[in-house]
């Protein structure tokens, strides 16, 4: 998959490209919807509480080649970024697409919590 392809996708479904939820005494935020479509991806960056998107998300590498690009490994390559509970109020994140173009959005928590 390039950016051509994942961009339409991506800008359709905005709203789930995190998710944040409570879970062992932290705060968890989930990288889950992007990472599935991470092949037409050079990067993710974020920012918490409006911080500029500046720490990269260490995505998993798109497995090209293979019968399962997309597939993921969420042991080697966690899903998320962990926070202290309650600490993540709102989250602006960037994505750069392979073709060199970026997307920014920004989410409420109340906008992305999950249960």
């Amino acid at each position: 998959m390039t950016a051509e392809e994942v961009k339409p996708i991506l800008g359709m479904t905005q709203g789930s490209w995190v998710a944040v939820r409570v879970f062992d005494g932290q705060d968890l935020l989930y990288f889950t919807h992007l990472m599935s479509f991470r092949c037409g991806l050079d990067g993710i960056l974020y920012g918490i509480n409006g911080e500029t998107p500046s720490n990269l998300y260490a995505m998993e590498p798109c497995h090209e080649g293979t019968a399962a690009p997309s597939s993921m490994d969420p042991v080697q390559f966690p899903l998320y970024v962990s926070f202290p509970v309650g600490s993540v109020h709102s989250v602006t994140v960037m994505l750069k697409y392979d073709d060199g173009s970026k997307e920014q959005a920004s989410f409420e928590r109340a906008q992305i919590q999950i249960q």
